[in-house]
């Protein structure tokens, strides 16, 4: 599920609601693995949190916000829920 807050912002930022929007529905469309991205205006920055899958796929998202929000400054804060093979057995003692 994906879910997005968009705050109106003083200023020329150039991130209007209606553009924080279309972005929210073009991850949704291309984002590579988007599991529940978040957008949210802190004053001039974007705020992007969320889930991805690998680097890969937050290097995406993070593409597509460029993309859509040249100009604005961004702060991502997405973890990533990639998980590799163990390197041992697990005790189970």
């Amino acid at each position: 599920m994906t879910h997005h807050d968009t705050h109106r912002t003083p200023g020329g930022n150039g991130a209007s609601e209606y553009r924080i929007a279309h972005l929210h529905e073009r991850l949704a469309r291309e984002g590579s693995g988007d599991m529940g991205t978040r957008l949210e205006m802190r004053g001039s920055t974007l705020l992007v949190t969320g889930t991805a899958p690998s680097a890969a796929s937050r290097d995406e998202i993070l593409r597509i916000v460029a993309e859509e929000l040249p100009g604005v400054p961004v702060h991502s804060d997405i973890v990533l829920s990639e998980s590799s093979a163990p390197d041992r057995p697990e005790d189970l003692s």
